[in-house]
């Protein structure tokens, strides 16, 4: 095991943070090595987190699922709205900041110093995925479950409440017929830079108000930008779902 690197970062304090006592340390020190820091550091002794990730996105999805499924009985296609939510990267990266798991990050001298957050929050969120696989081949499938339920799970009432699992476009155009009355345009207020990576602001509009703006390397993106801005704004939670729980006595299926 690289000693110098479990202590060099303080794995223990992460350790204490999650709860957990890793049998293999080496498991949660990969966890967290992007390849980046390998093209400068060829002689570590581990290798980058990429195939801890596939495994812990596997997990992920498996327990989300599980829980999902014994507790509610809405019908597939919202539950697996609802999952996205809980498991998409934003999610993960959102996590990987409430745990603080930055600090302990193996990057380049390069990704250290970027600070993209797009791509840092891309960075993060395959962290927890890692993270995940490593719980599950140190403590197994249970102690995997625990950890995503504390940090993930618990999400799910913010996102049945707000309606996170609806695209944000949609929740702000439903809200806005809604409330207003009013369907909301959109139209590009600028675009910068080459043809390969261009930025579109984009504006958001109830009649002939702009409400909010978005950046984003597509139009899309930046619509996409443009109603989360006017959501907070305007304070809309969006759509509501009704929620369909599970009894115990409940048959399952």
């Amino acid at each position: 095991m690289p000693i110098a690197a479990y202590q060099e970062k303080n794995f223990p304090s992460l350790e204490e943070r999650i709860g957990i006592n890793f049998k293999n340390k080496d498991l949660i020190v990969q966890a967290l090595v992007h390849r980046s820091y390998l093209n400068e550091n060829r002689d570590f002794e581990l290798a980058q987190n990429e195939r801890l990730e596939f495994l812990g996105d596997a997990v992920l999805e498996l327990v989300v699922t599980e829980f999902l499924f014994e507790h509610y009985l809405n019908p597939e296609g919202e539950l697996t709205n609802w999952r996205a939510a809980l498991v998409n990267g934003k999610m993960c990266a959102q996590v990987a900041r409430e745990i603080g798991i930055e600090e302990y990050l193996f990057l380049s001298h390069g990704e250290s110093k970027d600070n993209n957050v797009k791509a840092r929050d891309y960075i993060l969120a395959n962290a927890v995925e890692a993270i995940v696989g490593a719980i599950y081949l140190d403590q197994g499938y249970e102690m995997s479950a625990q950890f995503i339920t504390r940090w993930i799970i618990t999400k799910l009432p913010e996102v049945l409440e707000k309606g996170l699992w609806i695209d944000p476009k949609t929740r702000f155009q439903e809200s806005a017929q809604e409330i207003v009355g009013i369907t909301p345009t959109y139209k590009v207020l600028s675009e910068e830079g080459p043809d390969h990576s261009k930025q579109f602001k984009v504006g958001v509009y109830l009649a002939d108000q702009r409400i909010a703006e978005g950046i984003g390397g597509s139009k899309q993106e930046a619509q996409i930008s443009a109603a989360e801005e006017a959501l907070a704004k305007k304070g809309w939670k969006g759509a509501k779902t009704e929620i369909l729980k599970r009894n115990p006595g409940d048959p399952i299926g």
